[in-house]
């Protein structure tokens, strides 16, 4: 696990909502202060825009960093997060309507870091 990785699992155990979580620890990459991602990511948090806050703060750095070509590299981020967790939708994921979970928030945090830290280190 890389050290930004490590950082949105800590920053998640220290009772960072999921986006807070993911964008506090990439927000060099996204050119922010850690203040400004954790305004940025407070929408986020708790499925409240249906996706994974995790996914959507990866999403967030993906925009910042790529500008114009950042649709495609949301495209595949989903597409292996997918891969992962079937899903990106939050309550899929927390099984709020099925009361079968298929990944805890921690769970997405780690997934989320992990892929935007191999897709920044592929497109450097």
């Amino acid at each position: 696990m890389s050290e930004r990785s490590e950082k949105a699992v800590n920053n998640h155990k220290n009772f960072n909502s999921c986006s807070a979580s993911v964008l506090c620890a990439f927000a060099d990459a996204a050119g922010i202060t850690e203040q400004e991602a954790r305004t940025a990511a407070a929408p986020y948090a708790g499925g409240r825009m249906g996706k994974c806050g995790a996914v959507l703060a990866a999403e967030y750095v993906i925009d910042k960093k790529f500008g114009a070509e950042a649709e495609g590299i949301k495209a595949e981020f989903e597409r292996r997060f997918k891969e992962m967790n079937s899903t990106v939708v939050c309550k899929e994921l927390k099984g709020s309507l099925t009361g079968k979970p298929i990944r805890s928030c921690r769970g997405c945090v780690t997934d989320a870091a992990e892929l935007l830290d191999e897709i920044l280190a592929d497109k450097e």
